[in-house]
């Protein structure tokens, strides 16, 4: 189905993913340089962000694995934490704090990462409004009077719950009596 989203039929895909590739498809009607730059910085910062995802989960793999060692050697060793294996207590408490300050710094640029993706996103939806404005026209107001009591609008992932009359104003001739 030459339609669909690329990222759809994965199970591992998140809705994030889920939702940029949504509105890569979307801007795919658009033909601007404007869409082309915006499209490359985004593969460019998935790129990116792949790439630390992978290295988080070496440095995860990397801890627990000189853990593992250090526990090994504790239980299952004789004189484990001096005479000839202080040599190899020392190498796995190295290579343990080595990757668990890598795995602090890599996960704060997962996070910087992440914000830039979340910021090109948002101009992703901007460019899309735009789009379906110019080609459908402005979107026709619904009144909500007497449809909805109250109404959960959901912005920044915070839910706030808004009554009718605050989400829409009320007539001016109603106003007045």
């Amino acid at each position: 189905m030459g339609g669909a989203l690329p990222l759809s039929d994965s199970y591992f895909v998140t809705e994030h993913q889920r939702d940029t590739a949504f509105l890569r498809q979307c801007l795919r009607y658009d033909d601007s340089a404007e869409r082309h730059e915006l499209e490359e910085r985004i593969a460019q910062v998935q790129r990116k962000d792949r790439c630390v995802q992978r290295a988080v989960w070496l440095m995860i793999l990397l801890t627990g694995l000189s853990g593992a060692g250090l526990a090994y050697g504790a239980v299952l060793q004789e004189n484990f934490s001096y005479g000839e294996a202080w040599f190899v207590v020392r190498l796995l408490c190295e290579i343990g704090l080595a990757s668990l300050i890598c795995l602090v710094a890599f996960v704060g640029l997962f996070m910087v990462y992440r914000m830039e993706l979340n910021r090109l996103r948002e101009q992703c939806r901007r460019l899309a409004t735009t789009l379906l404005e110019s080609r459908l026209g402005n979107p026709a107001a619904t009144s909500l009077t007497g449809v909805v009591q109250a109404q959960e609008l959901t912005m920044n992932h915070n839910k706030v719950v808004v009554s009718a009359a605050e989400m829409a104003p009320e007539p001016r001739g109603l106003m007045s009596q």
